[in-house]
């Protein structure tokens, strides 16, 4: 035991210290408890916390094991404690709070996955006796210790809310974990994240159970654990001290299987392996938590300009005329077509690093994917993990040579997918990697493709291996399947053995996560250049090095939904460049549903179109109504390719999600926070499709502000206090709106993004109530490595507006921050188009002035005649202008009467 208390804190410790000093005071030191804490050891930003089993030891849940009867806690700097309290962070915004067994190593996510300081280090570097107090006045995070029974806090110090609060239940035993943190009263904590599920809403429901384990399951499915495993949430609270807004986030970091159980006052883990290792995210804005959260897991990889063009692929294309004939009808249809995919039909019986020599040979697809190249366009195509085991078959051949397979039971693991009997590569084999990149470097020299779709990687195993040992079915099952189904099920069996003697119980959730990173390595070094790859299986970090979609949907006016549910939870997870099947990919989807989902998928980061074998063809020209939403909805995405480009620079700089929810940019509107049929692109443009069979209409929630229709950029709606507005929604339309206060930079429609660089700018300056703006650019060659690195040539421009002489006069200026893309020195900006423009009268005239020099300029205005703000102008298009993007400027525009 820790003995005696301590003597009270000199007054320099403040008001905190005397706080936490009456905690000790007051606990039970009689009482048996779980844990008791035993003793601390620090040193300036250190610590260490001896945890011991106490109440004689006999334990919780003894059916699921022993308990552990030694813990130990670790925190990271700086640190401040008493022998009672402990603040202890990594960062001024980021806390870490790491339980372990004291005696015996554990498994833990390994440290080239999430690079972090070294648990070894750490405990080295402790020491008993340190110092008492130690500040930490630049942090908003507190954290103590409560000894017997012991729990811990986590409190918000500017306004005392308590973000994580255990309850003195703590389990850890060798193959069962078991925390709960209780949460504020009803209604004060709006949670999102915890993934992979399919969830009808995305706001997490009371009651709800988060599985994690990686699984095929197709995402049709609800509230079952799909593909990924992201054990992180966001909470964002109403009322309280703070006033309502402020967010924090909380990560598990672990990969074994585990239940999150959420019951709206409280979230409960039950973890069958690992440590239970915490980080804690302050905030307190929403964009702040994940900016935070990426620091530690990684940045989101940059993607190339082309993957924000539109995709098309299907399951079940016949052959090399089919793939030609999709190319060809887009282009007759004149609809965007960025890339063409192929699934697994192209390979010679379902081979990775194949091509089908009747459907698919090397001599027809080579002029295919060089026509595509010539003409703009990209070509990307499937492979899986599996590798057919068949000593004809050369990629196998190399492999075995190599021993680079997972092995069980002495030798390599069978498992069964598409080729039929396969080897799995063990990806934490350094072996593998190398092996993996030679074979995608050898088949691009038969077939240079753009990008690589990782698929099947959870791992999918056609069979279910018998169990081998008692790893295999551990004491706690997991809500697998929603059934708790055996973890071996549709698998590889849990007793499999990685390199390093690491069990596929402990790295199972890993596997995506690896072979997404080996591929993405493998096509760098091959490429040079910025790989694309898109990867089903996905863990914590996985967006440095890939994109996701959101698996095998349902062409369904439900899945339509739920696919911005997760798009949503997606961008908290680290992972900005997501989307779904556009008309769904299992099923037979409809004209209606189909014309309605490339409305709303236009505007998914990524944006495909894909649907499975045996279901009716889907291609957007298909259907005439279908041609006419496309040609309407991607014609503004393909404007809004610079808007979109910059928020990829914006998401690798700072994890900022692409796609957003409402209460990321009005975190103090509580009507935000279940807002999960609309969603924003960056900060202010917002998308509110239909999502129902029949509508012609849609009800949108608009927070307080002017918001300007993309597609006429009337004033639509001008609200001071957020409201829902029933707007009209036409067949063939989506409504897509921007905030006032932004300025977007846009360039001129085509069929390709090749073709759209090449075209004018135009600003569209949506001026806010105070009538002022503002905006950026990011311009690279969207496809160097690094984007904005040292070895990179970029631009990056700011734009902002402001209103004059009581409206009057409209100024616009740019500021260059950093300019060595030399394209940027020749691209101009020919119409400058103002949004919400006051007058007393209809203006006579304009004069235009560029840095102090009239210039030459045509003006042509909107009427206030109708307009739902008294005394607003509208819009005032300038066009006829040559303002060079890498060149600073003044533009001002003088309204007289």
């Amino acid at each position: 035991m820790m003995g005696s208390p301590p003597a009270p804190p000199a007054r320099r410790l403040g008001a905190l210290a005397v706080f936490l000093l009456a905690l000790f005071l007051a606990a039970p030191w009689g009482v048996d408890c779980g844990y008791n804490v035993a003793s601390v050891a620090g040193s300036k930003n250190r610590l260490r916390a001896r945890l011991e089993l106490a109440g004689g030891g006999g334990g919780a849940a003894p059916e699921l094991g022993p308990d552990v009867r030694r813990l130990s806690l670790t925190a990271r700097q700086p640190v401040k404690h008493t022998r009672l309290a402990i603040t202890c962070l990594e960062t001024d915004s980021r806390l870490h709070v790491r339980i372990t067994d004291a005696d015996h190593p554990r498994w833990e996510v390994p440290q080239d996955v999430i690079p972090r300081p070294s648990p070894d280090s750490f405990l080295a570097a402790t020491r008993p006796g340190g110092g008492r107090v130690l500040s930490t006045a630049t942090s908003d995070l507190t954290f103590a210790i409560h000894t017997c029974p012991f729990r811990f806090t986590v409190t918000r110090r500017s306004t005392g809310d308590v973000l994580f609060d255990t309850t003195p239940n703590l389990v850890f035993k060798d193959r069962y974990l078991e925390l709960t943190s209780s949460l504020p009263p009803p209604g004060r904590a709006s949670l999102y994240g915890l993934g992979e599920q399919t969830k009808r809403t995305f706001r997490l429901q009371r009651n709800d159970t988060f599985t994690l384990w990686n699984s095929d399951i197709a995402a049709g499915n609800v509230d079952l654990n799909l593909y990924g495993s992201h054990p992180f949430y966001m909470d964002v609270r109403s009322g309280g001290g703070g006033g309502g807004g402020a967010a924090h986030g909380v990560l598990l970091l672990n990969s074994n299987g585990m239940d999150v159980i959420y019951g709206g006052s409280y979230v409960t883990y039950k973890v069958i392996g690992g440590v239970l290792d915490f980080y804690f995210f302050a905030g307190p804005s929403p964009l702040a938590v994940v900016d935070q959260y990426t620091q530690l897991i990684g940045r989101p990889a940059p993607m190339p300009y082309w993957s924000f063009g539109f995709h098309q692929c299907r399951y079940g294309y016949k052959n090399v005329a089919d793939l030609e004939g999709v190319v060809a009808g887009y282009a007759k249809a004149r609809i965007p077509l960025e890339v063409m995919w192929t699934d697994i039909d192209y390979m010679d019986a379902y081979k990775d690093f194949t091509l089908d020599p009747v459907n698919f040979p090397a001599d027809r697809m080579r002029p295919f994917v060089d026509r595509l190249h010539r003409n703009g366009q990209k070509f990307v195509v499937i492979i899986d993990p599996g590798i057919n085991v068949n000593t004809t078959y050369g990629t196998f051949v190399r492999a075995m040579k190599q021993d680079i397979f997972l092995k069980w039971n002495g030798s390599n693991y069978l498992g069964v997918v598409w080729p039929g009997n396969v080897y799995f590569p063990d990806f934490l084999n350094p072996r593998a990697a190398e092996f993996w990149a030679r074979e995608i470097a050898a088949f691009r020299r038969t077939l240079p493709v753009d990008g690589l779709w990782v698929d099947m990687n959870e791992i999918s195993n056609f069979v279910d291996p018998p169990p081998l040992n008692a790893i295999d079915d551990p004491p706690y099952r997991i809500n697998n399947s929603g059934v708790r189904r055996p973890i071996n099920n549709k698998t590889v069996p849990a007793s499999a053995v990685h390199y390093g003697g690491v069990a596929e119980y402990d790295a199972h959730n890993l596997f995506g996560f690896l072979e997404a990173r080996a591929t993405h390595d493998a096509l760098l070094r091959d490429t040079g250049r910025r790989p694309f790859v898109l990867s089903r299986s996905t863990f914590v970090g996985s967006g440095r090095y890939t994109a996701h979609w959101t698996g095998d949907n349902a062409a369904t006016w439900e899945d339509l939904h739920y696919s911005i549910n997760t798009m949503l939870s997606f961008g908290l997870f680290g992972i900005p460049m997501i989307g779904a099947d556009i008309c769904g990919f299992g099923g037979n989807t409809t004209e209606e549903l189909c014309s309605r989902w490339i409305q709303l998928g236009a505007f998914y980061p990524f944006s495909r179109d894909h649907s499975a074998i045996g279901t009716v063809r889907r291609e957007l020209y298909l259907w005439e109504s279908v041609a006419r939403s496309a040609r309407k909805a991607l014609g503004l995405r393909y404007r809004l390719l610079p808007y979109l480009y910059t928020l990829m620079y914006e998401a690798h700089t700072t994890g900022a999600p692409i796609a957003r929810p409402l209460f990321f940019s009005y975190p103090g509107d509580v009507e935000t926070y279940g807002i999960d049929r609309q969603f924003l692109l960056g900060r202010g443009v917002l998308v509110s499709p239909v999502l129902e069979p029949g509508a012609t209409t849609v009800t949108a929630y608009f927070p307080a502000g002017r918001w300007f229709s993309l597609y006429d950029f009337s004033l639509a709606v001008a609200t001071k206090t957020g409201k829902r507005v029933t707007l009209p929604a036409p067949v063939d339309t989506v409504n897509v709106h921007v905030a006032g206060g932004n300025i977007l930079t846009l360039q001129q429609p085509a069929l390709t993004s090749s073709r759209v660089r090449q075209s004018v700018v135009h600003l569209l300056v949506a001026l806010a109530d105070d009538g002022t703006a503002t905006g950026d650019l990011f311009l690279d060659d969207g496809e160097s490595p690094e984007m904005a690195g040292p070895r990179s040539r970029w631009s990056q421009i700011k734009f902002s507006g402001a209103t004059e002489s009581g409206g009057g006069v409209v100024r616009v200026r740019s500021h260059v921050v950093h300019d060595s893309y030399a394209p940027s020195r020749t691209m101009a900006i020919g119409k400058v188009v103002l949004m919400g423009l006051r007058s007393p009268a209809p203006p006579k005239g304009f004069a235009v002035y560029a840095n102090g020099v009239q210039v030459n300029a045509s003006t042509a205005v909107g009427g206030a005649a109708g307009s739902p703000e008294k005394g607003a102008l509208g819009v005032a298009h300038v066009s006829g202008l040559t303002l060079v993007v890498g060149q600073e400027f003044d533009l001002k525009v003088v309204m007289t009467y």
